[in-house]
């Protein structure tokens, strides 16, 4: 199977296949690039390789691959820290002194890091990066590896993900959005800039409730007792369900006004929009739904507001 589960980037992908496969492995991997640029699959593929026991490394057959895989390996720990945006120094510190812990499993022991560390949190991983034990590797994934310390990058082998061609995205997202249209397809690769998961998120636009496909006929056909009809059914709802759902109202309208300022759209529901509404009604729907989740996220009930927007949305 080897990193085929990683698209494009054959070179790099050739590079690691013959370095792990002659047991050329690194203490510390940094891999580059940006959202939905596939760090987080090879970053799962390079471990698999690193802890496969099989033939054709990682052969993603193995007892020791599918755990990877799956996230169930002893010897594959992923660092995060939900609670904020970059790893605090602590968790990093803690992560350095399990890997003095000899591995449980298999002759080597992954640590992944799939969120920005601070600076002190880099300090931190830096004083075992100096004088790793043997078995130890750490795979570090960076949106913006210029933000690293130089002691840090220096100490990296890197591998940086490439943009994927036009060709290659579109035969990807076909397969995994099969009811897409060529057009919203064709928007999706346009937007990416060649990422793949950029690319995916754009398509997942489409995929809505049955509200919001309701909501955008109904303001698209300036059909009052439609909209009020969509209105009332949510009227019930609770918070934490209605604030999401006019998230995506907000989000579909705010792309049709980008729609309508040339760029291609990536959802049907959004080109109805753009086509049916002037910029000056987007826009006043846009304020008037900013201007409810902010109500709603200050505790005015869900019905008050559901009457609210039936005035406001006309």
């Amino acid at each position: 199977m080897g990193f085929e589960g990683l698209l494009g980037n054959e070179r790099l992908k050739e590079n690691l296949r013959v370095s792990v496969g002659r047991g050329r492995i690194s203490h510390f991997y940094l891999i580059s690039g940006p959202a939905g640029s596939g760090k987080g699959t090879l970053a799962r593929l390079l471990a698999a390789a690193i802890l496969c026991q099989g033939d054709g490394k990682p052969c993603l057959a193995c007892n020791a691959c599918r755990k990877v895989m799956t996230g169930n390996h002893p010897d594959c720990i992923t660092i995060v820290d939900p609670a904020h945006k970059t790893v605090a120094v602590d968790i990093v510190r803690d992560a350095r002194a399990d890997m003095y812990v000899m591995p449980n499993e298999s002759s080597r022991k992954v640590y992944i890091f799939p969120q920005e560390l601070r600076t002190e949190g880099q300090n931190a991983l830096l004083k075992i990066l100096e004088e790793p034990p043997e078995y130890g590797v750490f795979i570090l994934l960076s949106d913006n590896p210029e933000k690293l310390l130089p002691t840090v990058r220096s100490r990296c082998t890197e591998l940086r993900l490439l943009a994927l061609p036009d060709s290659l995205l579109q035969t990807a997202l076909k397969q995994e959005f099969p009811d897409a249209d060529g057009e919203s397809i064709a928007a999706a690769v346009q937007r990416s800039g060649g990422w793949l998961g950029q690319a995916k998120a754009l398509l997942a636009e489409g995929a809505v409730s049955v509200q919001t496909e309701n909501f955008v006929k109904s303001f698209c056909a300036r059909d009052t007792l439609g909209l009020t009809t969509v209105l009332v059914g949510m009227e019930k709802w609770k918070r934490d369900q209605a604030i999401p759902e006019w998230q995506v109202w907000l989000q579909m309208l705010q792309s049709a006004l980008v729609c309508q300022a040339g760029q291609k759209a990536t959802s049907p529901l959004t080109r109805q929009l753009a086509a049916a509404r002037s910029s000056r009604e987007l826009m006043d729907a846009v304020q008037q739904l900013q201007k409810v989740i902010e109500y709603a996220q200050g505790n005015v009930s869900v019905a008050a507001i559901c009457g609210y927007l039936q005035w406001a949305l006309r």
